[in-house]
């Protein structure tokens, strides 16, 4: 089937791009200027009318992309027209009429693109990452798996684990013959070469996860602290409502942040306290298990209450900071339960100290992402085949003897499948669906 849909963004916009891919694209493009096919790749001035008729729908510009020399690998086109509401839906419903043609599937142009060989799946999930991108750091990742680094670095541990792969094969189809020593010892090298840089990418704190999602902070702390102040604070709106009743938010209210062209997740979450309403004791056990999950934790407690032991004070990690509210309120020495952890005074209703929070907090993210240079993970399922990887080496590694050549070559074979999966060189039909669903319709 030929697809068709609107590629630029929606709404009423100054230009709007529709897109057609497929066998019938030249018939398309005949059908609605009523003339031959314009010249490849050239901006052309065209008119273009309801299916072969007379009625005007719009006066734009055509370009027109033969293959194998397009973005989808198939017969490609773009009509350049005005972006009102009415002028789209009109060539939509023109394109519809033509046979074999159907409106595109989210992410169906990049998803031929891979299939037809274009890019590979690295790629396919980069231009996603990038359309999605809302600060600097996303933007530059997302182009950094686009230029085709970590598809270099995959491709290239396959090959070498290909290569260990057609000699072990080789003493499997010729048992009497010897391997040379010196192809035994470069097997033991190659294949111990590729897992020591395999885990070492792996030790990398999901850095790359991070950026891509953005960096998760949960404000905890027992009720009427100030948690939902501190988010509106950040938000700088009314994301959350703040009362002096205890027990307010019961669920988790997020927000997305951009700090310094970090991409940041704060969570609002439910007062820490014993309770017997069955409600507020799932939002708490709801907001331990965010906590849990966050990168940075601000622990946040009112200075007129010193009694945060207990579940608080296990969050107090390294990964967390001790926030006391309502520094306002402390007459003489702060209390000495405070002192002994690391921590900051702020009072949100006066306005102090809130710059330092942000400040600690930038400073937290900018170690995050320290080794963001060495970024090759950047999605779970890169990292689940790389640790699948990682197993199928380290029970090659157990293989010495010969009787167990056959294991041997069965747990390289799987170790350069699931390395193969990451860039699409051996079958993801089961992948396609999940990764291109998340593009929208037209790209």
């Amino acid at each position: 089937m030929t697809i068709y849909a609107l590629s630029s963004g929606t709404g009423v916009s100054g230009i709007a791009v529709i897109r057609v891919s497929g066998r019938d694209t030249a018939k398309v493009i005949k059908e609605l200027t009523g003339s031959q096919l314009p010249k490849p790749r050239m901006a052309t001035l065209k008119k273009f009318n309801k299916n072969g008729g007379k009625e005007l729908i719009d006066e734009g510009v055509i370009i027109w992309f033969p293959a194998p020399n397009s973005y989808t690998g198939e017969d490609m086109v773009e009509f350049h027209v005005h972006g009102s509401r009415a002028v789209v839906k009109a060539m939509h419903l023109a394109i519809a009429k033509i046979k074999n043609c159907r409106l595109a599937e989210p992410g169906e142009f990049t998803k031929r693109a891979f299939q037809n060989g274009r890019i590979n799946l690295l790629k396919a999930e980069s231009i996603a990452d990038l359309i999605s991108a809302e600060t600097e750091i996303q933007r530059k990742q997302a182009l950094k798996i686009m230029s085709g680094k970590s598809s270099q670095k995959f491709n290239s541990w396959r090959e070498k684990l290909l290569k260990v792969l057609s000699h072990v094969e080789a003493k499997i189809d010729f048992p009497d013959e010897d391997l040379p020593k010196n192809i035994i010892k470069e097997i033991q090298k190659t294949s111990y070469r590729v897992l020591s840089e395999i885990k070492k990418s792996l030790n990398d704190h999901k850095v790359g996860e991070i950026i891509r999602e953005g960096f998760k902070i949960a404000i905890v702390g027992p009720p009427n602290s100030g948690k939902s102040s501190l988010l509106n604070y950040l938000s700088k709106r009314d994301v959350a409502i703040v009362s002096e009743i205890a027990g307010t938010t019961r669920d988790v209210i997020e927000t997305h942040l951009n700090l310094d062209g970090y991409p940041v997740i704060v969570s609002d979450t439910a007062g820490i306290r014993d309770s017997k309403n069955e409600i507020e004791k799932k939002g708490i056990k709801i907001a331990l298990k965010r906590a849990e999950d966050s990168d940075l934790k601000l622990i946040i407690v009112s200075s007129k209450n010193a009694d945060f032991k207990g579940v608080l004070n296990q969050l107090l990690t390294k990964n967390a900071i001790l926030v006391v509210n309502k520094s306002d309120l402390i007459k003489g020495k702060l209390n000495s339960k405070f002192r002994k952890y690391e921590h900051i005074l702020i009072s949100i209703k006066k306005n102090i100290n809130l710059n330092k929070l942000i400040s600690k907090i930038k400073n937290k993210l900018k170690n995050k992402f320290t080794s963001s240079e060495d970024i090759l993970i950047t999605r779970e399922r890169h990292r689940q085949n790389l640790i699948n990887c990682v197993k199928h080496l380290e029970n090659f590694q157990k293989k010495k003897s010969d009787h167990d050549f056959d294991k041997a070559a069965e747990d390289l074979r799987l170790a350069t499948r699931h390395l193969g999966m990451i860039v699409g060189k051996v079958d993801v039909e089961e992948l396609l669906g999940s990764i291109f669903n998340d593009f929208c319709i037209g790209k």
